[in-house]
């Protein structure tokens, strides 16, 4: 699932910046300069969602960034992420399947050196409709 929900990035001296979801109580981070606490943020945003996601959490609604109470030297940028996307990278072992199939198909695909693994990957795909 895609999801873009408004960050706060607050500068520190020795840090760098300090990087936080007001609409989620999770997924504070760090980074040294700008660049990295966007990348860290894009990272603890997903990472936050996707355990949401997986408790059955109630996924609240971003808020407007002009709703935000921020301090002088904050910074609000957008940040967004697809949980989906994580899930494929991150989920990518494999799971022993077992299945039947009659014997003569069995016969034909062997001779013509099916591989079954790719098969009934690419099939589960186009039925589920996912994109490569």
């Amino acid at each position: 699932m895609r999801y873009v929900y408004p960050a706060i990035f607050r500068p520190d001296k020795e840090v760098g910046y300090f990087v936080f979801f007001p609409d989620l109580g999770r997924g504070a981070t760090q980074g040294k300069d700008l660049a990295d606490a966007i990348a860290m943020a894009q990272d603890a945003l997903c990472l936050a969602l996707y355990d949401m996601e997986d408790d059955g959490e109630e996924i609240p609604a971003p808020s407007s960034v002009n709703d935000l109470k921020v301090i002088q030297d904050d910074t609000v940028s957008l940040i967004s992420v697809d949980t989906e996307d994580y899930r494929r990278f991150y989920e990518n072992k494999l799971v022993k399947k077992t299945l039947n199939i009659p014997s003569w198909l069995n016969a034909k695909a062997e001779t013509a050196n099916i591989n079954f693994s790719q098969t009934l990957q690419k099939a589960l795909k186009e039925e589920l409709q996912i994109a490569e």
